[in-house]
């Protein structure tokens, strides 16, 4: 199952990958420190991933459990990425990453060997 989140939400999803389980009060003060939000845009930001699915609401203390992983999200956003901005071309990401900067020697092994491990 898909599930779309913003980029919002994904804030919340990256403290709960992190932390693991975590009140919402816990949450909330995460992320007013590292960005700012106040108690009530974290906790609606909360509510609409547990409307969506990607957060279990537990007691006690409305203790928050992710219930989609990361990677599931990684791979839905790639996956999106390369539909909307590379005309489904997976060669033309990769093309555009490595095209981006100046890679070591080192990361350039690391990624002939991704490439070797594929075969």
């Amino acid at each position: 199952m898909d599930i779309k989140l913003f980029d919002s939400e994904l804030k919340i999803m990256e403290v709960l990958w992190k932390k693991g389980d975590l009140t919402a009060k816990g949450i909330s003060n995460i992320l007013k420190e590292q960005v700012g939000w106040n108690k009530n845009t974290t906790y609606t930001l909360i509510k609409r991933c547990i409307a969506k699915g990607a957060i279990e609401r537990r007691e006690p203390n409305f203790l928050c459990h992710a219930l989609i992983p990361k990677e599931q999200v990684q791979e839905q956003e790639t996956t999106e990425l390369i539909n909307k901005v590379f005309d489904g071309s997976v060669d033309l990401l990769f093309a555009s990453l490595l095209n981006r900067k100046k890679l070591s020697a080192e990361k350039i092994e690391r990624l002939k060997q991704i490439v070797n491990d594929l075969e």
